[in-house]
């Protein structure tokens, strides 16, 4: 996912999941489509999270799980992944437990960190995981949220997988 050819262009490569299905995240014509019903400010809370916007997502359902892994980009600049991945986890709301690590995979140098989100949820919190990178095309988010624990880590190889396999472009 994410070199020339696949359903995402990218500043990284990785491989997805088996019957997992990319799809790009076309911000015009979600735009174009809310039209004037829906406030240019409210969509833009949607398709961004911190330093990052949503580019692409992974849908697990084709492979039997309801969740997705989604892939956020920003644009080129400073910074380091752990205050890219920082920032990512203060803008969404209901967070706690942020564990961080370094990880490296295919000559890029990242962070990565374990969570739980509450955000209201019926069953209590929730764990995710993200991990970000910076390349010279900006900064690279990929996180992994489930409906809940099982489908969670039921997921969590596929996220492992695409964190292994991360190439810049």
């Amino acid at each position: 996912m994410g070199g020339p050819g696949s359903a995402c262009a990218l500043p990284v490569t990785f491989t997805l999941a088996e019957r997992w299905k990319a799809v790009a995240v076309d911000t015009g014509r979600l735009t174009a489509e809310a039209g004037d019903d829906v406030d240019a400010d409210v969509l833009d809370a949607v398709l961004r999270q911190g330093p990052v916007r949503a580019a692409c997502e992974a849908d697990a359902k084709p492979a039997g799980h309801i969740g997705f892994l989604r892939v956020w980009t920003g644009d080129g600049g400073g910074g380091d992944a752990r205050t890219v991945l920082e920032a990512f986890v203060a803008a969404q709301e209901h967070t706690s437990g942020a564990r961080y690590r370094s990880f490296t995979a295919g000559g890029l140098t990242g962070a990565e960190v374990a969570y739980r989100y509450g955000g209201g949820l019926p069953q209590g919190a929730k764990p995710e995981r993200a991990l970000a990178v910076v390349t010279p095309d900006g900064p690279v988010v990929l996180h992994l949220g489930g409906l809940d624990g099982a489908e969670f880590r039921a997921m969590t190889p596929a996220f492992e997988l695409a964190r292994d396999t991360l190439r810049a472009v």
